[in-house]
């Protein structure tokens, strides 16, 4: 075949390895993809670049907008003072319950109140709403100042020791106070009632003046005024957004306070079982009544039980618990200034908790060592409580050194009668040149008053005794021993008293309803002078005839003090010996005896 017969379609080669698995594009249809995917490309990168700056511009607005709102919120807090801040921002409902934890010597008291806490958040930046109505930029404005103080939600608070002191006078420190950092919780806009508060448990540590004269100044003049003005001074405070603790961008927010000075004043309402204020305030003595006390000799201790009965001025709605509080109980010499008081018991109060309008409270102890030379104050207190008169006390606790109580021991209601029965059996009056002897055994049973079941033993007396012609009319509270009573009581005649203590003999008695341990003792006189009162013989003279002529002779009365010497089992006394032997004088008795032919003799 000719070449020219070849000419036409050429046949495909086969495949080969060689061969691309995919037809080469044309030249141009690849220059005008790569020109379209460029221009992509670009476009995106200028919309992104357009959303950044936008959004960039939009943070650091919203950055300067919410700079400018907390500035705004923080300038008008930082402008208002501690006290103000307090004052219009702080509000507390109650305490409603007081729970006194512990006492001790080194850190004072501790308590826990509760009550109803909230702080106002609102009224420190100002997003109160308006009554009127707020324009639409201060609706906003206030709208997310409200905003913030519902994320804020609580700050935490540390203060310093705070110092309550009179506001007249700050160098007078009442107490002292210490608060543990504690969560206070921030509502923006209360409503007009309290709902919005919220409930808290507070500890506290409260450490009194030692200076109870001052206390007790500051009491009775606040009671006269009829208010409390004090001011609560904190040296430094410090205020931290979020509550204790917490590690976020609430922490971030912090305001230090110092030197505040916050004055209260407290107005002192009618409270229940004292009188008005602005009267004179009442003496311990008239807000404790002691309603029973026993007195137990045991185990060679001397042990007290008693229950007492104390005002509660405390509002109705307050609950107030008590744990046990040991006090030591002194008695303040009334003999003579420049006699220290002297600690007689040692007793503690069983927990308790306030109730209205009177609380009970039991009190158990024990009497403490008393030292020999302290028996005429405790002589001169059994004299007044016989003689149905208060004694003076001073109540004291070792977990508050330096603060002292005065108060007062009431008498009993009806006069006890300590020496009971006394007489004289086998008297004898004898004559000697000029003067008169008397001679015979004094009797008398020793009757303790209720609720005091002592083991004791009298074993010296010294009897100080008028005698009378006749039953003695006039019974005197106390006489003097020396000298004799001015004037002298009517129908008196005769004076006897030994020159020195006569041994005496003590046994236990039976007692009868409504009396203590009794005993009877017994002592012997042999020759002691009869002296015959200044310008009082007539009445002697006549007593005489009475004996001689008389058929059943006749009836001598007696009246006197005696001195004793006793010895208290589980009453250690200190002195030269270091026994348990006490000393009292001045206890008042009276009695009689029959002088006369059938029951004694009289000798001329």
């Amino acid at each position: 075949m000719s070449t020219s017969d070849h000419k036409g379609k050429r046949r495909a080669q086969d495949p080969s390895e060689h061969t691309p698995l995919l037809p080469t594009a044309s030249p141009s249809y690849s220059l005008t993809e790569r020109s379209t995917t460029t221009r992509i490309n670009r476009t995106l990168r200028s919309k992104l670049t357009y959303v950044f700056l936008f959004s960039f511009l939009c943070c650091i607005l919203a950055f300067v907008v919410i700079a400018i709102l907390a500035w705004s919120y923080a300038s008008r807090a930082s402008s208002m003072s501690p006290e103000e801040l307090l004052a219009s921002s702080v509000v507390f409902q109650g305490p409603s319950h007081i729970n006194v934890l512990n006492i001790t010597e080194a850190e004072g008291i501790w308590v826990r109140i509760a009550g109803r806490l909230g702080v106002d958040a609102g009224s420190v930046i100002g997003v109160h709403r308006d009554a009127y109505g707020d324009n639409f930029l201060e609706d906003i404005w206030k709208s997310v100042g409200r905003w913030g103080v519902r994320r804020l939600d609580k700050v935490s608070v540390e203060l310093s020791t705070i110092h309550i002191t009179p506001e007249y006078d700050s160098s007078l420190v009442l107490a002292s106070v210490n608060v543990p950092p504690l969560d206070v919780p921030l509502t923006p806009d209360p409503p007009s009632d309290q709902s919005w508060l919220t409930d808290v448990s507070i500890p506290l540590r409260i450490k009194p003046t030692t200076n109870s004269s001052t206390i007790l100044h500051f009491l009775r003049e606040s009671w006269v005024h009829r208010r409390v003005d004090i001011r609560a001074n904190v040296q430094q405070a410090s205020v931290i957004g979020g509550a204790l603790n917490e590690e976020s961008w609430r922490s971030l927010l912090r305001r230090a306070l110092s030197n505040i000075r916050q004055p209260l004043h407290i107005h002192i309402p009618s409270l229940p079982g004292l009188p008005s204020p602005g009267h004179t305030f009442p003496s311990m003595a008239d807000l404790i009544t002691l309603s029973s006390f026993h007195i137990l000799s045991r185990d060679d201790k001397l042990l007290l039980a008693a229950q007492a009965s104390v005002v509660n001025p405390t509002p109705p709605e307050l609950e107030v618990a008590v744990p046990l509080l040991p006090f030591e109980v002194s008695l303040p010499s009334t003999l003579s200034p420049t006699l220290p008081s002297v600690p007689v018991a040692s007793v503690s109060t069983s927990p308790f908790i306030l109730t209205h309008p009177n609380a009970t409270i039991d009190i158990v102890g024990s009497v403490l060592s008393i030292p020999s030379s302290s028996s005429p104050v405790l002589s001169n207190f059994l004299s007044r409580y016989l003689s149905r008169q208060s004694n003076p006390i001073s109540i004291s606790s070792p977990f508050l050194p330096g603060l002292s109580i005065a108060t007062a021991f009431p008498g009993p209601k009806s006069r006890p009668q300590l020496l009971q029965n006394v007489t004289i059996r086998d008297m004898k009056i004898k004559p000697k040149g000029d003067a008169f002897l008397a001679s015979g055994i004094v009797s008398v049973r020793l009757v303790l008053p209720k609720g005091m079941d002592v083991a004791l033993d009298v074993h010296r007396v010294l009897p100080d005794v008028l005698v009378f012609n006749g039953e003695v009319t006039n019974l005197h509270d106390a006489l003097p021993e020396v000298p004799l009573p001015d004037p002298l009581p009517e129908h008196a005649f005769g004076h006897i008293r030994p020159e020195d203590w006569l041994p005496s003999l003590c046994v236990r008695d039976g007692s009868k309803e409504g009396e203590g341990a009794a005993y009877s003792i017994s002592a012997v006189i042999t020759d002691v002078p009869l002296e015959v009162l200044p310008g009082r013989q007539k009445q002697f003279s006549s007593f005489v005839r009475k004996v001689i002529f008389g058929s059943e002779g006749a009836i001598a009365g007696l009246q006197g003090t005696a001195s004793v010497v006793v010895d208290v089992e589980g009453l250690p006394v200190h002195g030269p010996e270091d026994s348990h032997a006490l000393e009292l004088n001045g206890l008042p008795f009276h009695g009689r005896v029959r002088v006369g032919k059938k029951s004694t003799s009289f000798h001329e």
